[in-house]
């Protein structure tokens, strides 16, 4: 029995957020230049999102460009604005023919112009999409947003339009660029490493994590429904204990 047949479609989470790492590896251990690895990741992509869209996960946010990702090798950093610009034009009318809305959070701003205009013309084009909200994070970090949201709310409190008082986690949260999306209840990361990479620290502070050894160019959506089954073996406490749970 395959993993998609394990699933408890009542216990799905509603959020799950990738962080997609391995392409480089990958590539060399294929003897190709890193590229190739980023290259061959947008069919992983494709395959989770399709996944994600197979079992019903409502919202699917990957981890595309980190702000930390600027400081990588020109070329690089050229080839995968690239390549996130054909994807783009490429993939818009498939999201259309799924029902998937693209979004996307980060400091949109500092990418190149043609990547900017791709970016809002095609969630322009899926804005009426219901199905799946796939989220790209872009040139995004997790301390920036929260900065952000901290400097949004000192303008506030300055201008006398919120008090002091008023600040709470709901009014902290309606500041980050995720408002519109729920917290990730799941969190993947390919290529067995086992950390964060400044990357929706706020949101995640329930989430139940994943880590596989999976490359993220070899990550398919066998191995997406194998992350979701062992997440539904998980007991999600909250703080509490598991006799108030049941």
């Amino acid at each position: 029995m395959g993993f998609k047949e394990q699933i408890d479609y009542s216990r799905l989470p509603k959020h799950i957020a990738v962080i997609m790492d391995g392409n480089g590896r990958w590539a060399k251990g294929q003897g190709k230049v890193r590229v190739f690895g980023h290259e061959q990741g947008v069919l992983s992509v494709k395959d989770i999102v399709e996944g994600c869209v197979d079992v019903g996960i409502e919202y699917l946010t990957l981890y595309a460009f980190s702000t930390e990702n600027w400081n990588r090798p020109k070329e690089e950093v050229d080839a995968l604005m690239q390549i996130l610009i054909s994807t783009i034009n490429n993939e818009t009318e498939t999201l259309n023919k799924n029902n998937i809305r693209l979004n996307a959070i980060g400091n949109i701003s500092s990418l190149p112009q043609q990547c900017i205009n791709d970016l809002h013309e095609a969630m322009a084009k899926t804005a009426h999409n219901q199905k799946c909200t796939l989220t790209l994070a872009l040139s995004y970090s997790a301390k920036w947003e929260i900065l952000d949201a901290a400097k949004q709310i000192a303008e506030a409190v300055k201008n006398n339009t919120i008090s002091i008082e008023d600040i709470d986690e709901n009014l902290f949260s309606s500041k980050l660029t995720t408002v519109n999306m729920p917290d990730p209840e799941l969190m993947i990361r390919t290529s067995g490493e086992h950390r964060i990479s400044n990357y929706l620290l706020w949101q995640m502070a329930y989430t139940e994590f994943y880590f596989t050894d999976v490359l993220w160019p070899d990550f398919r959506r066998e191995d997406l429904f194998e992350a979701i089954v062992d997440y539904q073996k998980r007991e999600r406490r909250f703080g509490k204990i598991s006799e108030q749970l049941n």
